[in-house]
């Protein structure tokens, strides 16, 4: 709704980034409790969190925006280059592979950490969708509904339009898989269709 929190010397601290952050903070600390709890080494999930988030966030979240807004990119790569868009699924996928590697090279056995791992992703995802309703961005059809939301001008939502406020759904199911996920990965019956689950 309000993406520019702070601004000083130039920088402009964006809700989005906060998001993000949050989202990152609190995967890691869910992760390294999980990997403790089960067996796995606690030491490499900070690691395997930021080569995952940053080779995701800045190729794959920047390469589906491009695929995206594919037109604008034809028109003017640098605009679309250097905007601050990017697409959070692009971001999941190339992470996805990041973190695949990252397990050959310490030798780590990449499905028992993708299976332990996948309800933190959820939980970052929602902290994300948070950060894309303060941009505006990924937002949803006009709508007369009462849920409606209007955003103010600066957003990526077209201002004073009413519309449904799909960020902030998509958060409410994101926090929803990351405990249903979480519950099955430590509690189901079968915990090891977790990660399936996940992708499903």
């Amino acid at each position: 709704m309000c993406n520019n929190w702070l601004s000083f010397g130039g920088v402009t601290i964006h809700g989005y980034g906060v998001m993000i952050a949050i989202g990152l903070l609190a995967a890691v600390y869910v992760g390294e409790k999980q990997a403790e709890a089960h067996g796995l080494r606690k030491d490499v999930i900070l690691d395997l969190a930021l080569w995952s988030v940053v080779i995701g966030f800045v190729f794959g979240s920047k390469l589906l925006y491009v695929i995206v807004e594919w037109d604008a990119f034809l028109k003017d790569p640098w605009a679309v280059l250097g905007s601050g868009g990017f697409v959070l699924y692009g971001g999941i996928i190339v992470g996805i592979l990041t973190a695949w590697v990252f397990c050959r090279i310490k030798k780590l056995d990449f499905p028992s950490y993708f299976m332990m791992l996948v309800p933190e992703i959820a939980l970052a995802q929602g902290f994300g969708r948070i950060g894309c309703f303060f941009a505006g961005c990924c937002y949803g059809a006009p709508t007369d509904s009462v849920i409606g939301i209007v955003f103010p001008e600066g957003s990526l939502a077209p201002a004073g339009v009413s519309l449904i406020p799909t960020q902030l759904i998509s958060t409410a199911f994101d926090f929803l898989l990351f405990a249903f996920l979480y519950w099955n990965y430590n509690h189901g019956k079968h915990p090891s269709d977790t990660d399936a689950l996940y992708l499903i």
